[in-house]
């Protein structure tokens, strides 16, 4: 069967949106009211396309595996609105990582596991998702990096790289939570399959609240969470990015903070 699915509107509005972010950090730099609108278009309008995207590596990898169904839901064209819950799903984590930097993971695709075609296949879908914001990050970081190489840099391309790579740095940061192995996230779905009957059941009974923990954990302890920035700015720098450059990104995206 073929995954052929037009793309939503949506989508392609929230890519404009970013793009029209990108386009203010450029040549926004006459008007610091522009500048900063910018970066938190960028920035949050990117986040919100990276949802889409980590769901959608979901339920392509589910739909080559044997999850047929997952076209007939709409997985496949990209519409936020397939994926997610508007309050629980979207403006929530919005909220979070407005208010503490921390991706909370938001959309949900909701894939028949029986139809998949074997264990290997499982893991796949549970590892598509974060593996798609890896890639993110990796071409965003690319990205600055080659944009800088040899050009006279002013203060909007200098905003823009900024932006650019805080986004990346977010796409990390959303990669290493995802897939921790705690039930309710990627991780765990990507050993579940593999676990005894007992571990799965116990993965079942602690899924709606193991993920919330973790965030109470980052938000009320600060030094965890700077050993997660620690390292994330590690696989940033290894991907050749600047976690100095980073942290101008989120005072441009996030002046309130």
């Amino acid at each position: 069967m073929s995954a052929t699915s037009k793309i939503s509107p949506i989508f392609l509005a929230l890519l404009g949106v970013t793009v029209l972010g990108g386009l203010l950090c450029a040549f926004g730099t006459a008007n610091k009211f522009l500048l900063g609108l910018g970066a938190i278009l960028l920035v949050f309008g990117g986040y919100v396309v990276t949802l889409c995207l980590h769901e959608f590596g979901h339920a392509i990898t589910a739909f080559r595996g044997g999850d047929w169904a997952v076209r007939g839901k709409g997985y496949l064209n990209l519409d936020p609105r397939r994926y997610t819950d508007p309050v629980l799903s979207l403006l929530l984590p919005l909220l979070i990582l407005a208010i503490g930097g921390i991706p909370l993971p938001g959309g949900a695709v909701w894939i028949n596991h029986h139809a998949l075609r074997n264990k290997k296949v499982e893991s796949a879908v549970s590892v598509a998702g974060p593996a798609a914001n890896l890639v993110v990050a990796i071409v965003l970081t690319l990205a600055v990096a080659l944009g800088f190489r040899g050009a006279t840099l002013s203060f909007g391309s200098i905003s823009l790289g900024a932006a650019l790579t805080y986004l990346a740095m977010l796409q990390i940061l959303t990669f290493i939570i995802n897939i921790l192995p705690i039930p309710g996230l990627d991780g765990w779905g990507a050993i579940e399959p593999w676990l005894p009957y007992q571990a799965q059941e116990f993965g079942r009974k602690v899924r709606p609240w193991a993920p919330l923990g973790l965030f109470v954990i980052l938000i009320a302890i600060p030094p965890a969470v700077g050993v997660l920035y620690q390292i994330v700015g590690f696989i940033l720098q290894a991907f050749g990015g600047s976690y100095e450059l980073a942290l101008i990104g989120q005072q441009l995206a996030m002046p309130w903070r």
